[in-house]
C-alpha cells in the first residue's frame, strides 16, 4: 500500500489455484512457486480459489505469515469452499454466504455441488478505511452450447450482488475477486455489475499487461484443457477483480497485469491452469466537509437485465420441474417392475 494525503494505492491479486490434492498436476510444486511469488510481490490483498485442502492453506499461511499476517479460510460444503484470503492489513470481521442453488448432487463427475460454492467476505481495515473484500467461485460452465447450469450461475450472480448490496453500507470500498466462470458479456456478469454497481478493473485499467482481451484461460498454458477452448483460440476471460467506492470514496484502476500461461520461474511451470490477475487500484479519500452523495437510482439498464435474469431463472425452474416429474415417473415404473418380479417369484 502506498498512501498520499488523499489517495491510497492497493495491489490486489486473484488466482484460481487448481489445488485438488492427488488429482491436480504438480500441485505441491505450484504451491511452492505461489508462496515465493506472494513473498516477492508483497500484495496488499490476496484472494485464492480452489485451495481445497486446509492443510495446503495452512502451509501457505505459515510460509507467508511475515508478509501477510492476517488470513482466513472459508469452510463450506462437503469438501470446503476452496476460498481463502491473505492480507497485509487487519481483518476486522468475516462472513460466509452459501449459494442456495449449486448444481446437482448426482453429477458427481462435475463436483460443484459437493464444493459448497459460496461468497466469502473479509472486512479489512486499511489505514482507517473499511474495505469489504468479497471472494467467490461460481458454478462451472462445462458446455457453453448446452449449458445446463446457466440458470444456476445467474441466480448465484444475483445472490452475490444482493450480499454485496446488503453488507457494504458501512464500507468505504468494495472489492470482489474470483473465478466467476462467466464471460464478460454473459447475463450473470451484467446482472452482477449492474445490481451491485461494480466496475471491471480490466475494462478501466489505464495500463494493461497480459494476454489479448485479458484472457485467463489460455491454450498455451500446459495445464489447460484444450477441448474447452476449441471455439476460443485466443482463450477466455472468466477471472475478475471488480471494485467500487462507497460513501463518497471514489476509485480508479491504475494497472492490471495478467500472466500469460508461461513459467514464472524459468522452468516451464505455470502457477495454475488459470492465469493470475493483479490490479493496482487507487482510492480517493473524500473531503470530510462534503456531504455524502445520495445512492444512485435504479437505471433502465438494471431493470432490463433483471427481466432477462428472471426469464432465465424461470426457464431453469421449468427444466428442473420436468426432470423431477420424469424422475418420479421412472421411480414409479422401476418400483412397479420390482413388485411384479417379487410377485412372480412368490407365485413360482
Amino acid at each position: 500500500m502506498h498512501s498520499g494525503k488523499s489517495c491510497i494505492r492497493l495491489r490486489v491479486l486473484t488466482l484460481n489455484c487448481w489445488g485438488i490434492r492427488y488429482l491436480s498436476k504438480q500441485c505441491s510444486e505450484r504451491y511452492d512457486l505461489l508462496q515465493k511469488r506472494l513473498l516477492a510481490e508483497k500484495y496488499d490483498i490476496v484472494m485464492l480459489q480452489e485451495v481445497w485442502s486446509e492443510k495446503d492453506y495452512l502451509q501457505i499461511k505459515d510460509s507467508t505469515r511475515e508478509t501477510y499476517p492476517h488470513s482466513h479460510y472459508f469452510r463450506s460444503g462437503v469438501i470446503g469452499s476452496g476460498l481463502c484470503i491473505l492480507s497485509k492489513h487487519p481483518l476486522v470481521d468475516t462472513l460466509l454466504f452459501k449459494y442456495s442453488v449449486n448444481g446437482y448432487p448426482y453429477m458427481v463427475n462435475h463436483g460443484d455441488w459437493f464444493g459448497g460454492k459460496a461468497v466469502g467476505l473479509a472486512v479489512i481495515d486499511i489505514g482507517g478505511i473499511t474495505v469489504n473484500t468479497y471472494i467467490t467461485h461460481l458454478h462451472a460452465e462445462y458446455n457453453r452450447e448446452k449449458d445446463a447450469y446457466h440458470p444456476h450461475r445467474v441466480l448465484q450472480a444475483w445472490e452475490l450482488a444482493q450480499v454485496i448490496r446488503h453488507t457494504s453500507h458501512v464500507a468505504n470500498v468494495v472489492l470482489l475477486g474470483g473465478d466467476l466462470n462467466m464471460h464478460p458479456g454473459d447475463l450473470g456478469n451484467r446482472l452482477l455489475r449492474s445490481v451491485a454497481g461494480l466496475t471491471d478493473s480490466y475494462e478501466k485499467a489505464q495500463n494493461y499487461e497480459g494476454p489479448q482481451d485479458g484472457c485467463t484461460l489460455l491454450p498455451q498454458n500446459c495445464f489447460t484443457c484444450k477441448n474447452e477452448l476449441a471455439t476460443f483460440p485466443n482463450g477466455i476471460r472468466i477471472d475478475y477483480i471488480l471494485y467500487k467506492g462507497v460513501a463518497g470514496f471514489s476509485m480508479s484502476c491504475e494497472a492490471v497485469h495478467t500472466t500469460t500461461g508461461k513459467s514464472i520461474d524459468g522452468q516451464g511451470l505455470p502457477l495454475s491452469d488459470h492465469e493470475s490477475v493483479t490490479a493496482t487500484l487507487l482510492i480517493q479519500i473524500p473531503d470530510p466537509k462534503l456531504a455524502n452523495p445520495s445512492p444512485p437510482a435504479e437505471s433502465s439498464e438494471e431493470q432490463e437485465v433483471l427481466e432477462e435474469a428472471r426469464a432465465e431463472v424461470a426457464r431453469g425452474l421449468r427444466h428442473a420441474e420436468r426432470r423431477r416429474t420424469l424422475s418420479a415417473q421412472l421411480g414409479s415404473l422401476s418400483g412397479g417392475l420390482l413388485l411384479l418380479q417379487v410377485v412372480a417369484l412368490v407365485a413360482s
